[in-house]
């Protein structure tokens, strides 16, 4: 196995492990539903995009939720928010990546990141009413949501909340992009040869 393949690899695991841990310590927010939390762990997939691309970037969303998992359990049986978390990091990161490979700068990744919290929040808005809401009935032998009580779930709880985190996660990127501007710029040399 060549170095930068070993590199790649261990740079994975590591935004992995972190991305892991930061999906532990997630918190609500007042007026939304309770089951949906708050947490950082798409920032170390959004600099694993930006470092090794976006392969590396699903590899991270993937370890994270495996590994979340593990160490949390379901109470479904089924790991149904751990595959809602996998696809909502997607829908973030995905847009980031195409925009900021396009324009490498703060604007870029600016836009990328807007166009991000755009697609997490319309997409999984979709996604939640066709798929995910379902499956938790399903799963968790709940009674079925009403069209209404659907809609209102969507409207007045995911939607916004998607909005919210991809604010946050916004904010922090940009930080984070600004102090560690030669880190990405090294990675991405060290990682490209």
């Amino acid at each position: 196995m060549n170095n930068k393949k070993l590199r790649k690899m261990i740079l994975i695991a590591m935004l992995g492990s972190i991305s892991t841990v930061l999906m532990q310590l997630n918190f609500p927010l007042p007026a939304l539903p309770a089951f949906l939390k708050i947490d950082f762990s798409e920032i170390p997939a959004v600099l694993a995009i930006m470092t090794m691309g976006p392969v590396a970037g699903i590899a991270v969303e993937l370890l994270k939720n495996v590994l979340h998992w593990f160490l949390s359990g379901s109470p479904t049986g089924v790991p149904v928010g751990e595959m809602a978390n996998f696809v909502t990091g997607i829908l973030f990161i995905m847009p980031i990546y195409f925009i900021f490979n396009k324009i490498k700068s703060t604007k870029g990744l600016t836009v990328g990141l807007i166009a991000g919290t755009a697609s997490m929040a319309i997409g999984m808005s979709v996604l939640n009413y066709a798929v995910f809401l379902p499956m938790y009935v399903y799963f968790l032998n709940m009674p079925a949501y009403t069209s209404d009580a659907m809609f209102n779930v969507i409207v007045l709880g995911i939607l916004p909340f998607n909005l919210i985190k991809g604010i946050m996660l916004m904010v922090v990127s940009l930080l984070l992009y600004k102090s560690m501007y030669k880190w990405i710029n090294q990675q991405q040399h060290k990682l490209s040869m």
